[in-house]
């Protein structure tokens, strides 16, 4: 029964556990089937990532911008009225509790990707059907997708690395095998220990790379050699590993052979989310119907299609206030008028879509300015200060701002610029975190608790409930 279970995360199927468990036999396909043909190995490979696409594009991508205070909320079509959306009321407010948070889903999705990775880990020796060289891609692409998983998870449920001196707070559980709900109870590594163990799957992943295209498709879509340094690079930088996050951020700059989108071009290029932007490293591409249709996109978060059809999330005063007068990126926003009831008074106020997700937009994972700016502050962690001026003032004269001099203030320049340049792209409350700076959100909250002193055990979120129940060797966060 254990691998009849396995099988079910594995497929994606949509039926509860439960109507799972009271299917005849003889409707029950097992793994060792499923896994008998590359035509099976490939439906499971795909089901991996169309499940990561889905968590990414959840509405987890609003977190840390929400919450960090890039963003503000719409008025309802029908009421007329600013509020939190549901999904991400407690968060929002700094009031979650193991019991009512609504990232539950998001917690147990990821831990269900890691086992499937898992799974398909452990059985390929038995792909006869693979060549040599196919078996290590695959392998390499699982591993990423184990460690990227333990990374994505460790960002929403464990205080950051640097949070004590030598990172011996909590980090997540590690799995490198399947784990049986139930059954097996492991337990949370240290934060130092999850790093070495993502550190571990992506080194072996970068060796194994043969760069052999398993499935149709554009390989900026796929775990391949250079989306994944850029991952490493990300890792690295959140870890405060400042070498490896500058080693990897300069290879991936020198390999994807990119160059950063114009001055001329970068909102219109923006305005034409169905492509992805030209530096583009990684963007998870939205799921479509065998008609060819967009199924489900981020952009439903950040739309303006109409006066009575808009997504919840716009630009907050906090974040609008940032741009110069000059800078061009103040020219990325739909600027719309919306019916808004104040204080029993019905009037328009004016609202911040940005152009960045529109119209069946992909989900944007890492682009070539993101690299600039991560080589930009582990250059200026390091002391090279030169070096980190160069590529931050890449991104600022392509904005049409003047280039910076002073060293003084160099990381809170870089710190600013980021927040500028990937608004909306879902990095503000960790990149808090790692500067060790507050939560002050002032021009547009509307939460019970706007403002949060760092540090603090609600950087992060608690431990699901159901997980922590099930599993005897599980810690609770502190505070929760």
């Amino acid at each position: 029964m254990k691998r009849i279970f396995l099988l079910i995360m594995l497929l994606n199927f949509t039926m509860a556990c439960s109507d799972f468990l009271e299917t005849e036999p003889e409707l029950q396909i097992s793994i060792d089937e499923q896994l008998s043909t590359r035509e099976g190995v490939l439906q499971a490979y795909n089901g991996v990532y169309r499940d990561i696409e889905a968590s990414f594009s959840a509405f987890n991508f609003v977190y840390a911008d929400a919450l960090g205070g890039n963003l503000t909320f719409t008025p309802s079509v029908t009421q007329n009225v600013v509020t939190v959306p549901d999904e991400i009321q407690f968060e929002y407010n700094f009031s979650s509790t193991p019991q009512n948070t609504t990232f539950n889903s998001y917690y147990e999705n990821w831990y269900d990707i890691i086992n499937q990775a898992n799974l398909l880990l452990s059985n390929i020796e038995n792909f006869e059907f693979f060549t040599e060289d196919e078996k290590n891609q695959l392998r390499a692409e699982m591993l990423v997708t184990r460690a990227l998983s333990h990374y994505q998870i460790s960002l929403l449920f464990a205080q950051h690395y640097g949070f004590s001196t030598d990172a011996s707070h909590l980090g997540v559980v590690y799995n490198t095998d399947i784990i049986i709900a139930g059954e097996d109870f492991p337990s949370r590594e240290t934060m130092a220990e999850t790093y070495r163990l993502i550190q571990e799957d992506l080194d072996l992943a970068l060796a194994l790379f043969t760069n052999q295209q398993l499935q149709e498709g554009p390989s900026y879509s796929l775990f391949n050699t250079l989306t994944t340094s850029a991952i490493y690079a990300r890792i690295a930088l959140q870890m405060s590993d400042w070498q490896k996050a500058l080693d990897y951020s300069s290879i991936s700059i020198a390999q994807s052979g990119q160059s950063l989108m114009t001055q001329e071009n970068y909102i219109s290029e923006w305005e034409k989310p169905i492509d992805p932007v030209s530096e583009i490293i990684l963007e998870f591409t939205s799921p479509r119907t065998s008609e060819g249709d967009v199924s489900s996109s981020i952009s439903a978060y950040f739309q303006f299609n109409s006066s009575s059809n808009y997504g919840d999330y716009v630009a907050s005063g906090d974040l609008l206030n940032l741009y110069a007068e000059d800078d061009i990126r103040g020219d990325l926003f739909i600027v719309q008028n919306l019916n808004t009831l104040n204080n029993s008074i019905l009037q328009p106020q004016t609202y911040y879509f940005t152009k960045k997700f529109q119209d069946d937009a992909g989900t944007t994972f890492m682009r070539l300015s993101e690299l600039y700016l991560i080589r930009s502050e582990a250059n200026a962690r390091l002391g090279n200060t030169s070096e980190a001026l160069a590529d931050l003032n890449s991104i600022r004269t392509r904005a049409n701002l003047t280039e910076l001099t002073d060293i003084n203030t160099l990381l809170d320049d870089i710190f600013l610029e980021r927040r500028r340049e990937l608004a909306f792209e879902g990095f503000l409350l960790f990149d808090l975190a790692r500067f060790n700076k507050d939560v002050e959100r002032q021009d547009g909250c509307i939460a019970q608790v706007c403002d949060l002193g760092y540090p603090s055990n609600f950087f992060i979120l608690p431990i699901p409930n159901d997980t922590v129940e099930l599993n005897q060797n599980m810690q609770q966060n502190e505070g929760y």
